[in-house]
């Protein structure tokens, strides 16, 4: 008995603002390299071997197998530590104008 096709999403956001996104059918048993290879994504863009892949926002290998339905993502390395950017809105704010302090309600204590 054959296995059915499965449907997968790929998604890539080369850069800010500019994503890329194709529908493809692979056959039963793939995994996410094979998804990618089979869309040219490989040859497309070369440097998603070195990228971090995802399934659903879930950090996957290019050897996991694939479902029908999934959605593989492609992360690109992150450009800033967010902790660092936060650290760095912080300072730049000021204690009183970020976070827990900006809105206090009358009378209540600091932090509330």
């Amino acid at each position: 008995m054959k296995r059915p096709d499965l449907h997968i999403t790929l998604v890539y956001a080369s850069a800010p603002r500019t994503v890329h996104e194709d529908r493809i059918t692979v056959p039963a048993g793939s995994s996410a390299r094979d998804a990618l290879e089979r869309a040219g994504w490989l040859v497309r863009f070369p440097e998603i071997p070195s990228n971090t892949l995802g399934i659903w926002g879930r950090v996957s290998s290019p050897q996991t197998g694939l479902r029908d339905g999934d959605r593989l993502e492609v992360y690109r390395p992150l450009r800033v530590d967010p902790k660092v950017a936060r650290r760095e809105r912080f300072v730049g704010q000021g204690a009183r104008g970020a976070g827990l302090f900006n809105r206090r309600r009358p009378g209540s204590k600091a932090g509330y």
